[in-house]
């Protein structure tokens, strides 16, 4: 297992799912991926999920009128610059930046569509520290059904390089820093995702793509999509008890 110790700024860096109810949510991420938690008593009950000892993911309590959801956060080393672009660029900041002391710098904002987006300035918290390995965080999507002007907003704010992958029916952009692979994507929303507003969807890889959709559906979870095979490995999309959504995928 590699111990993921830093980020570039624009990568993915950490993923938490906004809850009701942690213990519920502890029992159903413990069957599905075998994490481990413990609470962040100085954060308000915040858990951190643990593989083998080390950061993978968080767990919220409710915060305000948020809906139970994943968030995903991005490396942004100089917080200030980048949330001075937030704005600028057709975004709006919800949250922060707020420092959590000896920890690290965060801010939750909008995307010109609506989805939400989040920014972390590492402390001593510099996000996961298992990354695109089993049962950890693995890839980041942006669904939306603006791609243009999704694309142009996240280009802005990191400078990714945007290859566009058109393909039956779909319409993909690989995105990617330096020239090297692509740290997350973009997909376009059609007609059959009636009812679901734009999101940052997180991708979690799994020994077996079946295994984990029988975890979940034992544990209260559900099946929205899938299971099928893709050119990247089998996935599905799940929904945990409280109806957050995220993927799994075997490789």
């Amino acid at each position: 297992m590699v111990h993921r110790t830093r980020y570039a700024d624009g990568e993915p860096c950490w993923a938490d799912v906004t809850t009701p109810d942690t213990d519920v949510a502890t029992c159903f991420y413990g069957a599905v991926f075998g994490w481990t938690f413990d609470a962040a008593t100085d954060l308000g009950g915040y858990v951190i999920c643990r593989l083998a000892g080390r950061r993978v993911a968080g767990i919220s309590p409710p915060a305000g009128e948020r809906v139970p959801a994943w968030s995903v956060y991005f490396a942004a080393h100089d917080l200030d610059a980048v949330a001075a672009t937030v704005s600028a660029a057709g975004g709006r900041v919800l949250l922060g930046p707020v420092a959590l002391p000896g920890i690290g710098r965060l801010l939750v904002g909008h995307d010109p569509a609506g989805a939400a987006f989040g920014l972390w300035e590492p402390g001593a918290h510099s996000g996961a520290e298992v990354y695109r390995e089993p049962s950890a965080l693995t890839w980041t999507e942006l669904n939306t059904r603006d791609p243009a002007a999704g694309d142009a907003f996240y280009r802005t704010l990191f400078g990714y390089e945007q290859r566009q992958i058109d393909g039956d029916g779909f319409d993909y952009s690989a995105w990617s820093l330096d020239g090297e692979e692509p740290v997350c994507g973009r997909m376009r929303m059609t007609a059959d995702w009636a009812g679901i507003p734009p999101h940052w969807m997180p991708y979690f890889e799994v020994a077996e793509t079946d295994t984990a959709i029988a975890a979940a559906l034992a544990t209260g979870g559900t099946l929205r999509m899938g299971p099928f095979d893709s050119t990247h490995g089998r996935l599905a999309v799940l929904a945990d008890p409280s109806d957050a959504m995220f993927t799994v995928l075997a490789i």
